[in-house]
């Protein structure tokens, strides 16, 4: 939009000096802003002086100055359709920062993270163990990670309304998914979870799909989560999924796009495994890889000289996570 911007220029005619002759009949008025009359002179007139009859008037008072272009900020980030391209761990904006201000003044808690999920966020799996000094330690160059462990500590092996083996975008919305232990009659895993734990911070991380259901029909139920989130005052960390069983990529673009459309950020952990041998996937083309008998053995995460010496993609997963947590935190509560 341009926006033109015109300025008035009006002089200010002084009051004439004793015994200086007011303009008659005839005479030619020369406007100015410069002279002052004396007796018996013409008369230079300034802008604001009202002519006589029959006088001249030379209009010079009005002009027009040039006009400013205004240009939006330019939008910097990688478009949706290079999503492959983003980094793992996401860099906050100015509105995730906003969002998570405004929570903290309505109550949110700032130590507290949630997640919301399937089977791949269960705590036996996914972050849990971070929760238990012993369990893990971390490898060389990731040490201050212990500082993000300290803060959030209990929202990782804590149970989650919103986790579950076999949710997905759909079924954290249906109140008939959530647990009547724990939840409210009538409120969904996604209301329960939020009143129970009020996060200052939600990764949201939903691989299970159906396979006949189209992508269109998982971004509407993904972008009620993120309202609902939002409207939490709480910032999302979207995820995308190393798998791509519904062929083309199609819900990870959806991830991609939802985050660029509510500018929130994105752990891009697809692009994390892809150096991993079958890009971290076992034969099923779903489950993440691990070479122990279960994900959250100790011993895998305490041996470990890097998060990819394994060559696996267990590791991958909750470390680029603890990164993804700590880099919204810092930024948004200015460490």
């Amino acid at each position: 939009m341009v926006f033109i911007l015109i300025v008035v220029l009006a002089g200010c005619a002084p009051s004439p000096a004793a015994g200086a002759q007011a303009p008659t009949a005839g005479v030619q008025v020369l406007q100015t802003a410069t002279l002052t009359p004396t007796a018996g002179a013409q008369v230079l007139q300034t802008a604001t002086q009202t002519p006589t009859v029959g006088a001249q008037v030379l209009q010079t008072a009005t002009r027009t100055q040039p006009t400013p272009v205004l240009t939006a900020t330019p939008d910097t980030r990688l478009p949706p359709e290079k999503w492959q391209q983003w980094p793992v761990v996401p860099e906050i904006t100015n509105r995730a920062l906003e969002i998570y201000k405004k929570g903290l003044t309505q109550g949110n808690l700032p130590n507290h993270f949630g997640k919301i999920g399937d089977c791949q966020c269960v705590n036996a799996s996914f972050m849990g163990f971070y929760d238990h000094p012993g369990r893990y330690s971390f490898p060389k160059g990731y040490e201050s990670l212990q500082e993000t462990v300290n803060y959030f500590a209990g929202s990782f092996d804590r149970v989650s309304a919103a986790v579950k083996g076999g949710f997905n975008v759909a079924s954290v919305l249906s109140p008939l998914q959530a647990d009547p232990a724990v939840c409210k009659a009538g409120e969904t895993p996604l209301q329960c979870e939020f009143r129970l734990h009020r996060p200052s911070i939600a990764i949201i991380s939903m691989e299970t799909w159906w396979a006949k259901k189209p992508a269109e029909e998982y971004a509407r139920y993904m972008r009620q989560i993120i309202e609902f989130v939002l409207a939490q005052k709480t910032v999302p960390i979207l995820a995308t999924k190393a798998d791509n069983l519904e062929g083309d990529h199609l819900v990870n673009a959806v991830i991609a796009s939802l985050a660029y459309e509510y500018d929130i950020p994105l752990w891009n952990f697809w692009r994390a495994v892809q150096p991993l041998p079958y890009h971290g996937l076992n034969d099923d083309g779903f489950h993440l890889t691990n070479d122990l008998s279960t994900p959250d053995d100790p011993l895998l995460y305490r041996r470990l000289s890097d998060p990819m010496a394994a060559k696996v993609a267990w590791p991958v997963r909750n470390i680029t996570a603890l990164q993804a947590l700590e880099a919204v935190w810092k930024a948004a509560s200015g460490r």
